[in-house]
């Protein structure tokens, strides 16, 4: 219950201090391509209950019919307001909304697709979807350069599902297995430190 009003108050709060970056994206996401502004993608969260997560539109549209569902270094389905919006995070600013909807909590294990959720090994899967899931989490830290990790690869999305979704797996086993308030504060800081200096911490 903490937890609960800890993120429905840091949501709102949240959404209320970034307000002029919110309409500046709106802006710009609108001017920059055709297509809306917000990405809507299935997610599945806790209870292996699905729901829809919320993003600034980054890419094209046509963007999951031409390619994998993850981004691989320098990929060309990346708009250009959208390479700014992901370099520093401002993309993810929506999922306050799925915060405060319920769907989310600020810090928890991020949300996969269904997809690769089925790839899970079955004592993981029902372990990190105990929790709702976060807008960032200890993975999301360690991993926030994943996309340039993954254009060194010569098979992007079995390097993902071999290596780095098993690390990932990892680290949201350590953080449900030992969350804390602290804890999520202390991510929390890291992540906007992480967030405001790109490429280093």
């Amino acid at each position: 219950m903490a937890k609960r009003l800890f993120d429905i108050v840091f949501s709102l709060a949240a959404l209320l201090l970034v307000s002029p970056i919110l309409v500046g994206a709106t802006i710009w996401v609108a001017l920059d391509s055709r297509g809306p502004i917000f990405f809507r993608q299935v997610r599945v969260g806790r209870g292996n209950r699905e729901f829809r997560i919320y993003k600034f539109r980054t890419m094209r549209t046509d963007a999951e019919r031409t390619g994998p569902q993850i981004t691989v270094g320098a990929d060309a389905r990346v708009t250009r307001s959208g390479d700014f919006l992901r370099k520093y995070k401002i993309d993810e600013l929506p999922q306050f909304l799925n915060v405060v909807l319920g769907d989310m909590s600020v810090v928890g294990p991020r949300p996969e697709v269904p997809r690769y959720v089925a790839l899970y090994p079955q004592p993981m899967r029902e372990l990190v979807l105990s929790v709702r899931p976060g807008i960032t989490d200890l993975a999301s830290i360690e991993y926030r350069d994943e996309n340039r990790v993954l254009a060194g690869s010569a098979d992007p999305e079995a390097t993902y599902v071999g290596q780095v979704m098993p690390a990932k797996l990892a680290l949201c086993e350590k953080y449900v297995r030992t969350r804390s308030f602290v804890g999520d504060l202390v991510i929390i800081v890291r992540t906007l430190k992480a967030a405001a200096s790109p490429g280093t911490e």
